[in-house]
């Protein structure tokens, strides 16, 4: 068995040992998660995937595993956005609270399906058209001066979204949640629920984060190993990463714009490569862990102030002679 073979078989033990105790032990079907447990499960599942950076550092070395490193953070980072669209999918359809873990299981475990099949499809093309990472570059540039400059409280009309409006033409469709169930029946008739809507919308929302977040895997590492193992695990953390945030989507106004930088940055690390000039992983490393670090404190400073502000206001004594 090579080195990698022994990766895969452990990355794919951890896995499902991680699943079965993270459903098993910190999860129950139909229950409300607290934000202690959301707390837990996110430690929980970072302390796995920086567990499997040590393992990869004795049994790849010390390249490979700052790879790994780099390409989790990113992912992880990035993962942030999709939380304040997954907010707005169980805002919009009015998911109840005791069905939003389950609901959410199944959406990323669909959402990781397409991405293996997405980074599958990215590998093969890559190595076939190298010029390609040069296309990816140029996309991540794009995006990330096009995320700098939106307004993080654009409001997302969801009414209007794609997916949405194929499965309204499709399928017939019901407001009702069905008590938990993917289809019910009304007056003989079969009707898909809402919950059933949300999945599909959570999974190919992830899919159209996938087309930034892949391309910026590939400019960090073209290992196949680093590409896989890391967009899993981000994309596993993030459920408890959803209820760890979903009461605190104003104090990460400014996170866009970190996230941003990092995609300009990934993508023009990528596009030098045509001058033959590489950019050391230390540095790919440092440049993610301080742009998502300094935008979530900056975030959280400004939020706070704009608190104490409207506090402030609430209490002047001018207000209360209006």
């Amino acid at each position: 068995m090579t080195s990698d073979q022994l990766t895969y078989l452990v990355f794919g033990i951890v896995i499902v040992l991680a699943l079965a105790f993270d459903l098993g032990l910190l999860s129950k079907k139909n229950t409300h998660i607290t934000l202690r447990k959301a707390l837990l499960q996110t430690i929980f599942w970072v302390t796995l995937a920086l567990g499997f950076f040590g393992f990869m550092w004795v049994e790849e070395g010390r390249t490979v595993a700052l790879e790994y490193l780099s390409a989790y953070l990113m992912e992880w980072s990035l993962s942030i956005d999709n939380i304040f669209v997954f907010i707005l999918i169980f805002n919009f359809f009015g998911v109840k609270d005791r069905f939003y873990a389950r609901v959410l299981l199944i959406g990323i475990l669909m959402a990781i399906v397409f991405r293996v099949i997405f980074i599958t499809i990215g590998i093969e093309l890559v190595e076939r058209f190298s010029w390609l990472l040069y296309v990816f570059g140029g996309i991540l540039v794009y995006t990330g001066f096009k995320m700098f400059t939106a307004k993080h409280d654009d409001e997302v009309n969801l009414q209007e979204n794609r997916v949405y409006k194929m499965l309204k033409k499709f399928l017939p469709l019901t407001p009702q949640d069905g008590d938990g169930k993917w289809t019910m029946r009304i007056d003989g008739k079969k009707y898909y629920t809402s919950l059933f809507v949300v999945v599909i919308m959570l999974a190919t929302t992830d899919i159209i984060f996938a087309v930034d977040s892949i391309p910026a895997v590939f400019a960090i590492s073209q290992n196949h190993l680093v590409i896989y193992t890391s967009n899993i695990f981000a994309v596993l953390g993030l459920r408890s990463l959803f209820f760890l945030l979903k009461g605190a989507i104003n104090k990460f106004g400014h996170l866009q714009q970190g996230i941003a930088f990092v995609l300009i940055f990934i993508g023009a690390k990528m596009l030098v490569t045509f001058f033959d000039i590489h950019v050391p992983i230390l540095i790919s490393l440092l440049v993610i862990v301080m742009s998502v670090t300094l935008s979530i404190v900056y975030s959280i400073s400004v939020a706070r102030k704009e608190t104490a502000e409207e506090t402030i206001e609430e209490h002047s004594p001018d207000k209360d002679l209006h």
